[in-house]
């Protein structure tokens, strides 16, 4: 249940999205349409996710099986569907999604777990990610979980819904 609808594809705010944009025309996304319900906050939010995204140095792969590892956990069907495409643009297998879902024990999955479980990261696992990461990137990591974290509470708390013709991944179907 939708509990603030999209704002309507043609009235949207470009300027908001100039972050994420560029200036460039964007499909629609209900995802978008719900941030653009308050256009100074999806102007400063764009801003960030835009850095974590499409600016940042963690390896896209990860990046990807680690925003699939939070949309499950949390049972964000928008995330999720959007996602697994995003994945599957990086790179990632089938098999790999499967894996995220599943919660096999991967490093990343082990540490999106500790991470949404904890809000930190135990020293053996630090260590852990630290040998694949420098700095930067152990960083963005932590910030990739608690970002896409706070979007699966948004899109779940107001019903956004998976764009047309986007899987969830059974998650509509779970009671």
């Amino acid at each position: 249940m939708t509990r603030l609808p999209p704002i309507p594809y043609e009235d949207w705010d470009a300027e908001a999205l100039r972050p994420l944009t560029g200036g460039r025309t964007v499909p629609p996304s209900n995802a978008l349409g719900l941030l653009l319900n308050h256009p100074r906050l999806a102007k400063a939010f764009l801003t960030f996710s835009t850095q974590l995204v499409y600016r940042g140095t963690l390896p896209a792969r990860m990046r990807e099986l680690a925003v699939l590892r939070v949309a499950w956990r949390n049972r964000c069907r928008y995330e999720w569907a959007h996602h697994v495409l995003l994945a599957r643009e990086a790179g990632v297998t089938d098999e790999e999604i499967e894996g995220a879902r599943q919660g096999v024990e991967t490093l990343v999955n082990r540490a999106v777990d500790e991470l949404d479980t904890t809000s930190s990261l135990s020293d053996a696992l630090y260590a852990e990610l630290a040998k694949e990461l420098d700095e930067p990137q152990l960083m963005e990591f932590v910030f990739v979980v608690g970002a896409y974290r706070l979007q699966a509470m948004a899109y779940n708390t107001f019903g956004v819904e998976p764009d047309a013709g986007m899987d969830d991944g059974g998650m509509a179907g779970e009671g």
